[in-house]
């Protein structure tokens, strides 16, 4: 366990985070008190896990009836007898929603055409919505009966609540101003200035390393300042994130990202859609270890018998070799992501931390281990208790699993991106940049196909429109406090343009390693954010020069 600074706050507060998982969810919270060392903590007691001792996950899942109103939530939603009820009174089931968050640009074949829709009237802020404001009725609950004078210390808090909402890696500020929304609609916040105030975003491969920080890196990523994927396997995403530590500050390490950070659409739930046609839950997909032994399905009683299709005293019989395909996407899609961010990284990559609940399947684990073993990649899992829960799903008995430790990952790492700050360096996602003129070369073989672009300046020069002009370029390592700064002019013989000028900054997506022009990879350059500059304060020194 690392060490941890003192809350120097003069007042007490309480830190929640929310890790909203496409399959499963958790909490996990601190109480800030002044001069105190801020300890992390999380929700271990839902509604209807109350049997369940130490349960830190519950499904992201709810049914609404016919009016749109909430009727189940989390665990509720998968008690005996709620699938007949919900058939009957005509209920909508969300789940998956939180793929419908997802970035146009991040898709994929397996998942495409199989994401359930959202009940009808609904959208996946409004879902969002409802899910974040049980998750914080939950964590209400739970702080109120396991503290002493519960119910005075949550109605000091309240009103002094602070958030930390992770999101996977390929979400950018239009999914983080979604969550926003979502957040002042589940009534965490007042309104979108609060908002910005109390909600803090990280993403899951950033949460992951700080909660592997506290539970188990490998020696050499510490002693020896060795690089570490950070692998976060979850039931939607694959989030992969590199890292190094550079040294230390105040007595806490400090590590800097060494590589794009990556986000793949291969979770767990591949495994289930790639099976479809034979699985409805999780059995065989969290107990499968070895592909040559056989995996069994459980339904109906033991008097189900039909040796054709392979039922035997209520069980189907699958061969381990048929099971190892349904895997077979999730693997090569880890491998090789991690052979690509190793090759990118700014620094020498060892190891890899395999965390998240998808992680605990013994079989990804061992495929994973053993095909990067091979190029010098050690693999390891941090410590982890499982532990199984059955639940009846119409004929079918479905086994579920939940992971303590691994399973909150990105909760509890969420709160200790907050309070240790462990990294002070990112690597650019994307190349930024804007589009400018340039002076018209007749011997440049580019200006030369792009002549009928160009014009005549005020200032009397032959000039190029459409140049991509590069701010910061992608696979950049950025310290927090680095500016990247490039000078522009704009010339007009209207003074009171410059008033208000706007400076617009494009993001190329592309694989152009080095874009120059609009039109090279138009379809990949994105408007980022427009920049205003004022400029009442020097108009009157603007003087109209005669042109050159």
């Amino acid at each position: 366990m690392r060490a941890r600074s003192k809350y120097l706050g003069s007042r007490r507060k309480l830190l929640l985070a929310f890790d909203v998982g496409t399959t499963y969810s958790g909490i996990s919270f601190s109480i800030l008190d002044p001069g105190q060392f801020p300890e992390i903590k999380g929700v271990t007691k839902f509604p209807a896990q109350d049997h369940i001792s130490g349960a830190s996950k519950i499904p992201t899942l709810i049914y609404y009836d016919q009016q749109g109103r909430v009727k189940a939530v989390g665990a509720e939603a998968k008690r005996d007898g709620i699938l007949e009820q919900a058939n009957e009174e005509g209920w909508s089931r969300a789940e998956w929603f939180k793929l419908h968050l997802r970035p146009s640009s991040q898709d994929s074949s397996t998942l495409s055409g199989h994401v359930p829709p959202l009940p009808r009237g609904k959208t996946a802020v409004d879902v969002l919505a409802d899910f974040m404001a049980y998750l914080f009725s939950c964590a209400a609950e739970y702080i109120q009966e396991t503290h002493a004078n519960g119910s005075d210390l949550w109605a000091q808090l309240q009103s002094d609540i602070y958030y930390v909402l992770s999101h996977p890696n390929g979400w950018e500020g239009f999914q983080r101003q979604q969550m926003r929304d979502a957040a002042v609609k589940a009534g965490l916040v007042k309104d979108a200035n609060e908002a910005g105030q109390r909600i803090t975003f990280v993403s899951e491969g950033e949460a992951s390393l700080h909660f592997a920080i506290h539970n188990g890196l490998p020696s050499g990523v510490i002693e020896n300042n060795e690089g570490v994927i950070i692998v976060d396997a979850g039931g939607g995403t694959i989030d992969l994130s590199a890292y190094c530590r550079v040294g230390s500050s105040n007595s806490l390490d400090v590590f800097e990202e060494i590589a794009v950070p990556q986000c793949h659409l291969n979770g767990s739930l591949t495994v289930t859609l790639n099976a479809r046609d034979y699985l409805e839950g999780k059995t065989t997909k969290l107990r499968f270890r070895h592909g040559q032994e056989p995996q069994y399905i459980k339904f109906g009683s033991t008097r189900d018998n039909d040796p054709e299709f392979n039922i035997r005293i209520g069980q189907l019989k699958l061969q381990g070799s048929d099971v190892a395909l349904f895997f077979a996407p999730s693997i090569d899609c880890i491998v090789n992501a991690v052979l690509e961010q190793r090759r990118t990284a700014h620094r020498h990559v060892s190891h890899v931390v395999l965390v998240g609940g998808f992680s605990a399947n013994d079989w990804l684990y061992t495929q994973i281990s053993a095909a990067l073993k091979q190029k010098g990649v050690n693999v390891i899992r941090p410590d982890q208790h499982v532990f199984v829960i059955f639940i009846s799903f119409g004929c079918l008995v479905l086994l579920s699993m939940c992971v303590r430790n691994r399973g909150k990952a990105v909760s509890d790492g969420a709160l200790s991106f907050y309070l240790d700050h462990f990294v002070r360096a990112r690597v650019a996602k994307f190349t930024y940049g804007q589009f400018c003129t340039v002076r018209y070369d007749p011997s440049d073989p580019d200006h030369i196909r792009r002549s009928k672009d160009t014009f005549t300046s005020y200032a009397g020069e032959q000039r190029l429109n459409g140049h991509f002009d590069v701010i910061l370029k992608k696979n950049t390592q950025v310290q927090e406090t680095k500016e990247f700064r490039e000078d522009y002019c704009r010339k007009t013989v209207d003074k009171n343009f410059f008033r208000c000028v706007p400076f617009k900054i494009f993001c190329y997506r592309g694989k152009n390693v080095d874009p120059k022009w609009k039109d090279e990879d138009p379809d990949f350059l994105v408007h980022a954010q427009t920049l205003i500059a004022h400029s009442v304060n020097f108009e009157s020194s603007l003087r109209i020069r005669p042109p050159i």
